[in-house]
């Protein structure tokens, strides 16, 4: 084997190592989600509210936008909101014609339909990253709360049968794709979003790729100046939201941003 060979050989090897080194060091980045939920016909109410409640505390993401704190970025929904109670008693009342199941189901999957107040429309339909019996546990355990449990097994469709959209961008490694499903809510870039946290059009220029990961996996690591007063609001799940190879490429787009 000639020195050439060897040479070759020893940048294949420290590639690979560099891009598994990397891999194992970024935190967070195996997901959490429970398994795929399979209700039988007779699943109980109680057995609903108990994986729901564990969705909305966890994997959902919800608490990131509904906290119950004077910065929240959603209306309260577990206690009371503004002297009408929590979401299980006014959830009937919310649009004529929709009983409290319909219109939390529908709140869920096109929540562009109920914007509550004068909220901003930053929650994305969670029929993107949740099945169809997790959203409906969700459903069952907001019904919990201060009303009565109606969904049952009969509502959770089959997910062989379920005519559910996914979103490709979920699975892309495209950054710019990545942006308009992940940053939006609350970034603004190319003129697009919702001007809460720090534009993302020049951040290249601020933030080092170290200083980007840690702000997406951690973001009260590192908080740009002037908005000390939206900490918190970032989501603290997108460790799990994205795979390494998604997180990395879209750092790696970001930080040429200037």
């Amino acid at each position: 084997m000639s020195s050439v060979d060897l040479k070759i050989i020893a940048v294949v090897l420290a590639t690979i190592g560099a891009f598994t080194l990397v891999a194992n060091v970024i935190p967070q980045v195996e997901s959490d989600v429970p398994p795929d939920i399979a209700f039988g016909a007779d699943v109980s109410p109680e057995e609903l509210v108990e994986v729901g409640e564990q969705l909305y505390q966890g994997a959902g993401g919800c608490l990131a936008c509904h906290a119950e704190s004077p910065g929240a970025r959603g209306p309260n929904i577990i206690t009371d909101y503004r002297g009408q109670g929590p979401i299980g008693v006014r959830c009937a009342d919310r649009v004529p014609g929709l009983d409290c199941k319909e219109y939390l189901y529908q709140a869920l999957v096109r929540p562009g339909d109920h914007v509550v107040d004068d909220y901003p429309l930053i929650m994305p339909p969670t029929d993107r990253t949740l099945t169809q019996p997790q959203i409906w546990a969700i459903v069952a355990y907001l019904q919990s709360l201060g009303g009565e449990v109606t969904v049952t097994g009969a509502d959770i469709p089959d997910e062989d049968e379920a005519e559910v959209e996914t979103d490709p961008a979920l699975a892309s490694t495209d950054p710019v794709e990545l942006i308009q499903v992940h940053c939006l809510r609350c970034h603004v870039y190319e003129g697009e979003g919702i001007d809460i946290g720090r534009p993302l059009d020049d951040i290249g220029a601020h933030r080092s790729a170290d200083e980007l990961r840690r702000a997406i996996l951690d973001p009260p690591s590192v908080v740009a100046e002037g908005y000390e007063d939206v900490v918190g609001l970032m989501p603290l799940d997108f460790g799990r939201q994205l795979n390494a190879e998604q997180l990395e490429a879209l750092v790696a787009y970001l930080s040429t941003r200037r």
